[in-house]
């Protein structure tokens, strides 16, 4: 074959691609949509036929495995300690809830590693930093991950058929769910006289940090918000999109941590979310790394705790 009929091959084989990924859009491609201040009221609501029954079981390390149902019925497990000084027990406790990055659970604001492999993201630092400095520390596994995870609806079909095939509701119910599960949660922590519940801040790492911009937004009851690479989330997803509730976060202070060479979250993306937080009391740090930050981005917390 001559060089034209190279040339025209190759330009025919160009045609029939771009058809096809034209195609793939129209019928799968995630289109933006809108929601108002009413929608993600109602979305992100729930209502309870009782009280929270959370079960406790006390542990040798001054902590709490714990579980409850959640309001329509999906059972929740989780895990809390408090803090070992009987000076620090002897007035109300601030909280703070951890939340944990996509395919992660909540051990991983516990342990250094998890069935040989180790916890990357440094949560169980921030949990022992949290600890000494007088909170209390609680965390859940969020829909899907952790003792949740549904062999038939796993994270991975998840995120595979919402990017594929354009299937968003699972993905925003998954993240839905997960914030009324903490809303329960911290209907309970309000009933209880040990924890100060005008002090209850949330710190997420990548999915987890999300998920408590989402949390803070929705439920007033969170004073403080510390966000770990959280990855870019746009109108595509619009009812999990942080930005399209800034309404909620204007009294929320934010500590937002970001790496300049995130895949999940570029650098004019973090810079539009700081830009768009409407608290005043706000901070921003920048790495040199990519979405796992070097280790010692903790340090930062010792200062916001």
């Amino acid at each position: 074959m001559n060089k034209i009929g190279v040339k025209k091959m190759l330009l025919t084989l160009g045609a029939v691609i771009t058809a096809l990924a034209a195609g793939w859009y129209a019928l799968f491609g995630l289109k933006p949509y809108t929601v108002s201040a009413a929608d993600i009221t109602e979305r992100y609501a729930y209502t309870l036929s009782q009280p929270v029954n959370l079960q406790l079981q006390q542990d040798d390390n001054n902590g709490y495995h714990f579980h409850y149902n959640s309001f329509d019925g999906a059972k929740v497990n989780g895990y809390m300690r408090l803090p070992t000084s009987t000076t620090q027990m002897s007035q109300p406790l601030p909280v703070l809830i951890g939340a944990h990055a996509m395919g992660r659970a909540h051990v991983r604001w516990w342990q250094n590693s998890f069935k040989d492999r180790p916890t990357r993201e440094s949560t169980d630092k921030i949990t022992s930093m949290a600890l000494a400095k007088g909170y209390a520390v609680v965390t859940i596994d969020a829909r899907n991950h952790g003792e949740r995870k549904d062999p038939n609806h796993s994270i991975v079909d998840i995120i595979n058929n919402l990017h594929w095939w354009g299937e968003r509701e699972p993905y925003e119910q998954m993240l839905i769910d997960t914030v009324r599960d903490h809303r329960l949660l911290i209907d309970w922590l309000g009933t209880q006289p040990q924890f100060d519940a005008t002090r209850i801040d949330v710190a997420g790492y990548s999915m987890g940090a999300h998920v408590s911009l989402l949390l803070a937004a929705v439920d007033n009851r969170v004073r403080r918000v510390a966000a770990v690479v959280p990855p870019h989330v746009n109108s595509r997803t619009a009812i999990v999109a942080p930005l399209n509730m800034l309404q909620g976060l204007a009294d929320n202070p934010v500590l937002l941590l970001t790496a300049n060479d995130d895949e999940y979250a570029s650098e004019k993306e973090n810079m539009q979310l700081f830009n768009a937080l409407p608290n005043a009391d706000k901070q921003y740090h920048v790495f040199t790394s990519g979405h796992l930050l070097p280790a010692d981005y903790v340090q930062l917390f010792e200062q916001w705790l």
